[in-house]
């Protein structure tokens, strides 16, 4: 008699699904009318804007010179402090770092940087470029980090629906050692509304503009390249989410517990797929009480 099957060829199953049934369980727009998608990304961007006079530190940082890619910091202080690397969703193809920071304040209070990235879009960039695009972020903070008061020992990863991937590729083994970086160079993470394997992407309307083959679906899958040493994660999600990326949430928090590392899954009531992010900035809702327990956990906590 088998085990239970590995989280990673649960949702690789998937790709076998029916077309429809796929474009309607990772269709968040589907999630929503109009008018509430076109008012979070009103808030999206009107919230990080605010943040500008105030928190923004150091702007428009160029992290990787291959692609001439940037960053901006904000919330740095006299010291050395912990920094929130938070990178934006749109299904890897719009949103910017522009729409990013609205974290930054309530964050700030609490003795920590936010970095808002900025990466290539789709269907300009690969999905594999955006990748590298960020763990190239990541290692500029750990080397670079302390001119801009960061502290390179204590970076903390988090993303939203695309973004919540790319996280997840932060936490994912076996591309530190290209980039220079400790393989704990990563203490903790919060992907929100994520996607941990990218099979039934590659067979969903995404595909029109993603055109992944089953090469980059395996190398870019989270899920399929669990580090040694696992950081604590938090994998939120909103309760109505789509099926599609409630299940990725789900199967990834039961992999990397499995793997005996620590996660936690949150699912967060009255919030859709494009507001739940937007409770980072709130200086007491539950994400941001979430997030700021992963950060002050003693030297970013252990997997």
């Amino acid at each position: 008699m088998t085990g239970a099957p590995t989280m990673a060829s649960v949702l690789a199953d998937e790709a076998q699904w029916p077309r429809d049934r796929l474009d309607r369980d990772y269709s968040a727009r589907a999630t929503v009318a109009n008018e509430v998608f076109e008012a979070a990304m009103r808030r999206y961007r009107d919230l990080s804007e605010a943040m500008k006079p105030t928190f923004g530190s150091h702007l428009d940082i160029v992290y990787d010179a291959a692609s001439g890619q940037k960053l901006d910091i904000y919330g740095a202080g006299a010291g050395l402090r912990p920094v929130f690397m938070f990178i934006h969703g749109g299904y890897w193809r719009m949103l910017s770092k522009g729409d990013s920071p609205f974290m930054a304040g309530a964050l700030a209070r609490r003795g920590v940087a936010t970095a808002a990235v900025d990466y290539r879009l789709a269907p300009e960039a690969t999905l594999a470029e955006i990748v590298r695009e960020m763990r190239a972020a990541v290692a500029f903070l750990w080397r670079e980090g302390r001119r801009y008061g960061i502290d390179p020992n204590r970076i903390h990863v988090g993303g939203s629906s695309a973004g919540g991937h790319l996280a997840g590729a932060l936490i994912s083994g076996g591309w530190q050692d290209g980039f220079g970086v400790p393989d704990n160079v990563v203490k903790s993470a919060m992907p929100i509304s994520g996607l941990f394997h990218l099979a039934p992407i590659a067979h969903c309307f995404v595909q029109d503009w993603m055109r992944l083959d089953e090469d980059a679906v395996r190398a870019l899958s989270p899920a399929e390249h669990l580090p040694s040493l696992g950081c604590p994660i938090g994998l939120a999600y909103a309760d109505s989410e789509s099926d599609g990326f409630r299940r990725q949430s789900q199967e990834f928090d039961r992999l990397w517990r499995e793997a005996g590392f620590t996660s936690e899954l949150i699912e967060v009531p009255q919030r859709n797929h494009f507001d739940v992010v937007l409770d980072l900035a709130q200086d007491d809702s539950l994400l941001t009480q979430k997030l700021v327990s992963l950060i002050e956990a003693p030297a970013g906590g252990k997997g």
